[in-house]
């Protein structure tokens, strides 16, 4: 088979924590603190590794269940407060500033500079992505879609797709760029060619994923070739 050639992508969508930003760290400390809010021991490493690239929902839910808690069963003015606390907290440690995923920033600057659309997709909610892009840099995106402004986060589609639809493009015109199986799904499900740079999890491989390492050295005309390996499958 001849070797897939490059073309542009109309759109690159990105998720945040743990691809652009080496986030995941931050929900770790914030999560074990409400495990210590809610009288209990700090979470698993199964359960934590389960809450990555996750919604606030699943986050909650994952919590409540460690810390004995049928998340079925927990009021709803509780539920509503426990996970205001949570994004409290990780506000708080946000504001200190976050470290960027090796060539994420070098990325985003390619981008710009290249006029290939850039949108940030992420299962965080609004109010944290703004304190986020202090350090990403606002200008670097023509959109954002929050966690907080879909109906169904990730791994469900919605989010990749209303990337797209803020651009005009079709998804199968875009490169998604991921770190967990839970946002690479939700790509995938989208219809985008999803680049997978794996952070705290490994991802499987899929018809729609190309693997690598790392970030760096990846601009536009890499993922260029990465829409065109996809395509050529």
């Amino acid at each position: 088979m001849p070797e897939p050639t490059t073309t542009r992508p109309a759109g690159v969508l990105l998720d945040m924590d743990g691809t652009l930003i080496d986030s995941e760290k931050v929900w770790e400390v914030a999560l074990n603190d409400l495990m210590k809010h809610l009288g209990a021991p700090e979470l698993s490493l199964e359960a934590r590794l389960e809450s990555v690239g996750g919604s606030l929902d699943s986050s909650l839910r994952i919590c409540f269940r460690e810390a004995g808690r049928d998340p079925d069963t927990i009021p709803a003015d509780e539920y509503r407060e426990t996970g205001e606390w949570l994004y409290d907290r990780a506000g708080e440690l946000f504001s200190h500033g976050v470290p960027w995923r090796p060539g994420a920033r070098e990325l985003l600057g390619a981008l710009r500079e290249a006029g290939i659309p850039a949108v940030l997709v992420t299962n965080t909610i609004r109010v944290l992505v703004e304190r986020a892009l202090e350090t990403l840099g606002r200008e670097h995106f023509t959109a954002v879609v929050p966690g907080d402004e879909v109906r169904e986060p990730k791994p469900q589609p919605e989010p990749y797709r209303r990337g797209a639809e803020l651009l005009g493009v079709d998804p199968g015109d875009c490169v998604a760029v991921e770190d967990s199986p839970t946002g690479a799904l939700s790509a995938e499900r989208a219809g985008c060619a999803v680049l997978v740079v794996p952070c705290e999890l490994d991802v499987p491989a899929g018809p729609r994923r190309v693997l690598r390492e790392t970030l760096a050295g990846i601009g536009p005309a890499e993922l260029g070739a990465v829409l065109a390996e996809v395509r050529a499958r």
